[in-house]
């Protein structure tokens, strides 16, 4: 079996560390995990390695959050991957910091990475990792909220948080959907 986990965020060390690039850090940890690095690809940093008898196709699009489905669309393709198995990680302002929602479809609530993918696959039943961050902001700042760095407050979980996604992921190709689902949510 072959899965795509594809972690959304924005390239370039203005976006290192910041809430919107939380699905590169949880990618980030399985490949650390799987002893793989990542390597330049077309749309994508791209790595790829094994977990319990399954190959994980990881990718960090290129193209920014906005064009996020380019990169998707593209690796689905050449990896040869079914809408199943992909799984979508980015990070979720409705969601309190640090909780995990998954879910086998479902709108794009506002996202735009998610608008993105939704369009170029021209459907949106696929899964994805929500994670929360949130929405400590006031009115007309959700902008530099998203493209912040963590707080120190946050600093302090982010690591447990992030290994807890990266557990959700690897349920999700290993136990499937619904069970991943059941203990995650």
């Amino acid at each position: 079996m072959k899965y795509l986990i594809a972690g959304l965020g924005n390239i370039g060390a203005e976006y290192a560390n910041t809430r919107h690039n939380i699905g590169f850090n949880v990618v980030d940890e399985l490949a650390r995990r799987m002893g793989v690095q990542f390597e330049v690809g077309r749309h994508a940093y791209i790595a790829e390695g094994k977990f319990k008898g399954r190959t994980l196709v990881l990718i960090k699009p290129t193209t920014y959050m906005n064009l996020s489905g380019k990169a998707v669309n593209y690796w689905m393709k050449e990896a040869k991957i079914k809408d199943e198995n992909l799984l979508v990680i980015t990070d979720d302002l409705a969601l309190p910091y640090g909780k995990l929602r998954m879910k086998g479809k479902g709108s794009d609530g506002g996202h735009n990475g998610l608008k993105d993918i939704n369009l170029v696959l021209g459907h949106n039943h696929y899964p994805r990792l929500r994670f929360g961050i949130d929405a400590r902001f006031h009115k007309g700042h959700q902008v530099d909220y998203v493209l912040g760095k963590w707080n120190a407050e946050e600093e302090k979980f982010l690591d447990d948080y992030v290994q807890k996604a990266a557990d959700a992921a690897e349920a999700f190709c290993s136990i499937g959907l619904e069970r991943a689902m059941n203990f995650f949510n």
